[in-house]
């Protein structure tokens, strides 16, 4: 099994490496290039390139098993979120940040890490935290400057999309002591500083799902004897409400800054309640959410 896990993976590093090395030869006029940002949600797999333990990687079966027919590093039995956008705006798969060898980052780049928050203190050591990822976005414009030139870097950053889920992770990990106001501002402060930093290299496009119903997961469920916990279900409640304002508060200060915020938790929620109304088994969202990393 540990062969046929390295030889899948071999095979998606090949394949993705070979596609942004065409790619990047001819940019059509309405190219658009998607860089990705956050946990669990949006991972592809940077965390098979890190050092840290089994919790905080999905690099081994049942994962991977539905659409990649092997584990591939997704906290998910098939694709996430940013492969099916990827696929919709007519782009390849985008690959992981950290995966080895050369790369080309025309179509854009996912730096997002299965447990990582927007605090640094969330499963820290663990994961690739948003300050760390933004480290990496800083890098990736500098290549793509060098790769470009600055007016073409510019104009690839400004028409891009860049997709953000951050936050559930650091409410994981909340200290008790602190109020559930003040954390949320807390964890809201680091991410505008991030999509702040991301729209002085020229991002003008956001996009945003809030959050999970994260009291109603069934692995807390499963942690409580099948209850919901209302206390971080409420946080999260808190959280979103709070995004909008944020995000908001930035298209008026910010010129050009423009955002789209979709309803995760509403959606999810209605997938939990009826599960087979959309092709899935109670075990199977058990599976697929064993974890919110």
């Amino acid at each position: 099994m540990a062969n046929l896990r390295a030889s899948c993976i071999s095979f998606l590093l090949c394949f993705t490496t070979c596609i942004n090395l065409i790619s990047s030869h001819y940019l059509p006029e309405n190219h658009v290039a998607l860089f990705i940002f956050g946990d669990s949600l949006f991972d592809p797999g940077n965390n098979n390139y890190i050092n840290t333990t089994a919790d905080f990687r999905a690099n081994f079966y049942p994962y991977g098993e539905t659409f990649f027919k092997c584990p591939t590093g997704r906290f998910s039995d098939g694709r996430l979120i940013p492969d099916f956008i990827a696929q919709f705006a007519g782009l390849p798969i985008i690959p992981t940040y950290l995966q080895p060898g050369k790369r080309k980052f025309t179509d854009g780049v996912n730096f997002a890490s299965g447990g990582a928050g927007a605090l640094v203190e969330s499963h820290q050591g663990f994961v690739v935290d948003l300050e760390t990822q933004i480290k990496y976005f800083n890098k990736v414009e500098k290549s793509l400057r060098q790769e470009l030139g600055d007016a073409g870097a510019k104009k690839l950053m400004s028409k891009a999309v860049y997709l953000i889920s951050i936050g559930g992770n650091d409410y994981f990990t909340k200290n008790s002591s602190v109020s559930d106001e003040e954390f949320v501002s807390m964890v809201l402060g680091n991410l505008t500083v991030a999509l702040k930093e991301i729209y002085k290299k020229g991002g003008r496009k956001f996009g945003f799902p809030n959050l999970l119903p994260l009291g109603c997961l069934p692995y807390m469920k499963a942690q409580s004897g099948g209850s919901c916990i209302d206390e971080l279900t409420a946080i999260a409640k808190l959280h979103s409400a709070e995004l909008l304002k944020t995000l908001v508060k930035l298209q008026n200060q910010l010129e050009g800054f423009k955002y789209a915020y979709y309803n995760l938790y509403q959606s999810f929620t209605e997938r939990l309640n009826n599960p087979s109304k959309y092709g899935n088994s109670e075990n199977g969202l058990l599976l697929l959410h064993e974890r919110f990393k």
